[in-house]
């Protein structure tokens, strides 16, 4: 998968907050439907999962079917009570995995 994948985190937070993630990330999705100039079907390529954890808890999780655009973005909110890493982590059809972290810290 060529797949580039952004996101953004506020860099610090009070304990009890509520903060907004935002995520997009490159990908052609393309759904298995569509056919090539030559008429032959082009093979489904899709982002098929994708999750966030927060210091290894889960935050958000969703799985993706053909019908989502390219170029898939979220936006989610999470409550951060201390210190540490989001990862997030998405899966393509072919078992690819693409992942990024980005740390937060307390005010």
């Amino acid at each position: 998968m060529a797949a580039k994948p952004r996101v953004k985190v506020p860099k610090s937070a009070a304990a009890g907050d509520i903060i907004t993630l935002k995520t997009l990330i490159s990908h052609k999705m393309e759904s298995g439907q569509r056919k090539d100039g030559d008429g032959n079907v082009i093979p489904r390529d899709i982002i098929n999962k994708f999750t966030c954890t927060f210091n290894g808890q889960p935050v958000f999780s969703c799985d993706l079917d053909p019908a989502v655009s390219a170029n898939p973005y979220f936006e989610f909110k999470a409550k951060i009570n201390e210190a540490g890493t989001f990862t997030f982590t998405w899966v393509d059809d072919a078992g690819d995995v693409i992942e990024t972290t980005q740390d937060i810290a307390l005010k």
